[in-house]
């Protein structure tokens, strides 16, 4: 089967550099191997170690395993939580409605 390609923007390039050191960097203060932390995460030493490279092409759940195991887990909970932007936008395009809605007459008060 054929992937499509893709570039990544040389910023998330880093972005993912800066993760994957970041997850070695935390794997080595815990004083884990590669094939430890490979092992509890139920996939191949070659698979981590393009994670600690940031490499594009590696399920997301693979770095949320890896995560999981190093105990950083509840990291993941707080990427996109305040978004300030976001919020922004959607309460800029919040439409007031010129009426209420209509009003439903039940049948005891008929």
């Amino acid at each position: 089967m054929n992937r499509a390609k893709y570039t990544l923007l040389p910023r998330l390039t880093k972005i993912l550099e800066e993760l994957g050191e970041n997850i070695k960097l935390a794997r080595l203060r815990r004083k884990l191997s590669a094939a430890q932390v490979a092992e509890r995460a139920g996939i191949s030493r070659s698979t981590l170690w393009q994670i600690e490279k940031g490499l594009p092409n590696v399920s997301m759940g693979y770095y949320a395993q890896v995560l999981f195991v190093l105990g950083l887990e509840k990291n993941l909970s707080g990427i996109a939580a305040d978004d300030v932007l976001g919020r922004k936008l959607q309460d800029a395009q919040i439409l007031v409605k010129k009426r209420a809605p209509k009003r439903k007459i039940a049948k005891n008060e008929e």
